[in-house]
């Protein structure tokens, strides 16, 4: 126990210095893995064959088309279709962003994706419309990460192959969640705004334009909302598995944005895959260091002796959930979604499986804190990247995002947390668990 505990202040200490995730994981399990005697040949062969598993191929597959998206047109006619419906009220464009977000995350299964998609269209357009520039930079980090709660969730994915889960019982558990999460910033958004004067609102039109309005935008952007019923219909009508899905999207996604939307081209499509390339290399180096660690772990017992510390302090599981999401939400901190997940996975789930806890109710737990520890100050990756988007500074947009945080997102971990049934219900009425 004492040798993880200096493993992983090792790699905390490495992260806020700035190293890169996939060496600071790196430094971390190989210093637990020496430092424990454990084969090293083993653990690596263990990392390998676990990181190219055929699950696994969703992750890249994901990315793929997320960047694809993203660069073909197709975030832009979800953002039309939304503004068709409430762009001409006050705060309007604010709602726009949330909502396009969700629908973005049921596409791409990527917070990142999602601010480099919507972001870089939003922000700007809100700030020209007389929005404080740091809501608009608030809404966009915080609503990036409806994405982990809005299937098909990528660190969903990676957390359920961690631990043994099913994929698609993992992905049902944060869809209530996830929408609630989408109406709750939706309506802070509106309550925020109410009384800015300097927001300009277009005059509503007459009933019969603005039906022709949402007509025409739902035309335009047809095969973009014709993805996650493709996506998501595939998954749970046994057709396809999510591995299969993904590659399905990516087959969908490059026709329709090289020849009906014509946002890409085929110089661009090299460029974008080329990024993906990266930003997968990037995540599977992570995964491989991690999967090494988890294994070094399990033979060391940590979970277990976790486990037993935590039980001892208190025989009450509420209370251990409260002591775990605190955990959770340090955990989302310091590290980005996907690596977040696999901690998760390793060193919780067997945690409250011996508490009695449900192991798909704690996904959806897993998915809301990892969340909200994403935009959470020190480290922040997502709400970083939106003020990259927007060239502001931290101080012109974290008290926007607190306010959504504590008033929005913190009481839907709570609520997730304790009402077991919210992430429950669709796992149990469309696939029969227990």
């Amino acid at each position: 126990m004492i040798i993880f505990l200096v493993s992983m202040l090792v790699i905390v200490v490495l992260l806020l210095a700035e190293i890169p995730v996939a060496f600071s994981f790196g430094v971390g399990a190989l210093l637990f893995t020496f430092a424990t005697g454990n084969n090293i040949s083993f653990l690596v062969t263990h990392g390998f064959n676990t990181a190219s598993g055929f699950a696994l191929l969703a992750l890249p597959l994901f990315i793929l088309g997320g960047l694809i998206m993203a660069e073909g047109g197709i975030s832009a006619r979800l953002l039309d279709f939304v503004n068709s419906f409430v762009g001409r009220i006050r705060g309007g464009l604010g709602a726009v962003t949330v909502l396009t977000c969700a629908l973005f995350g049921a596409i791409s299964g990527s917070s990142s994706a999602a601010i480099a998609a919507i972001g870089q269209i939003m922000i700007p357009r809100m700030i020209k419309e007389g929005y404080p520039e740091g809501h608009a930079t608030a809404l966009v980090a915080c609503s990036s990460v409806l994405a982990l709660l809005i299937p098909p969730s990528i660190p969903m994915i990676i957390f359920s192959i961690t631990g043994g889960l099913s994929v698609g019982a993992a992905f049902l558990s944060t869809i209530i969640p996830g929408i609630l999460l989408t109406l709750v910033y939706c309506a802070l958004n509106f309550w925020f705004l109410r009384k800015d004067m300097s927001i300009k609102v277009e005059p509503p039109l007459p009933f019969v334009d603005a039906a022709r309005g949402i007509a025409k935008a739902g035309y335009n952007a047809g095969f973009a909302l014709l993805m996650p019923v493709i996506i998501l219909g595939a998954i749970y009508s046994g057709i396809a598995t999510p591995t299969e899905a993904a590659a399905i999207a990516v087959i969908y996604a490059i026709p329709v944005s090289l020849m009906i939307y014509k946002g890409l081209t085929i110089r661009t499509l090299g460029t974008v895959t080329i990024r993906a390339v990266v930003m997968t290399g990037s995540i599977m180096a992570v995964l491989f260091f991690l999967f090494i660690m988890s294994r070094a772990m399990i033979l060391e017992q940590v979970p277990k002796q976790l486990a037993e510390v935590l039980l001892g302090i208190s025989d009450n599981k509420y209370l251990i959930l409260l002591v775990i999401n605190l955990l959770l939400l340090l955990i989302g901190m310091i590290v980005d979604d996907i690596s977040g997940a696999v901690l998760a996975a390793i060193i919780f789930l067997p945690i409250v499986e011996a508490l009695g806890i449900h192991p798909i109710h704690f996904a959806a737990v897993v998915g809301v804190n990892l969340g909200l520890g994403n935009v959470s100050p020190p480290c922040a990756p997502m709400l970083y990247m939106a003020g990259g988007v927007a060239k502001l500074p931290l101080n012109k947009y974290i008290v926007p995002t607190l306010k959504l945080l504590c008033l929005g997102h913190l009481p839907m971990v709570a609520i997730v947390t304790f009402i077991p049934e919210l992430s429950l219900f669709l796992p149990r009425l469309l696939m029969g668990i227990e």
